[in-house]
């Protein structure tokens, strides 16, 4: 299960697709250093995201991790 707490880096190391969505939201993290250290809300919030476009990205996320299983 994918958290906002979680390290942008582990989650796309859990579920490399996670990359797409996050890339539709405006985050492009791939090649961010950043991204080994920064969680995804801490990313989301710097790049101006709201709670709730955090909460539908965590999801989708989630949603494309379980088809992946």
């Amino acid at each position: 299960m994918i958290t906002k707490n979680m390290n942008i880096g582990d989650i796309l190391k859990e579920c490399p697709e996670a990359a797409d969505i996050m890339g539709k939201y405006g985050l492009h993290c791939i090649g961010c250093r950043i991204s080994t250290v920064e969680s995804l809300e801490d990313g989301c919030r710097g790049h101006g995201l709201r709670d709730e476009e955090i909460d539908n990205m965590v999801k989708e996320i989630n949603d494309i991790a379980q088809e992946g299983k």
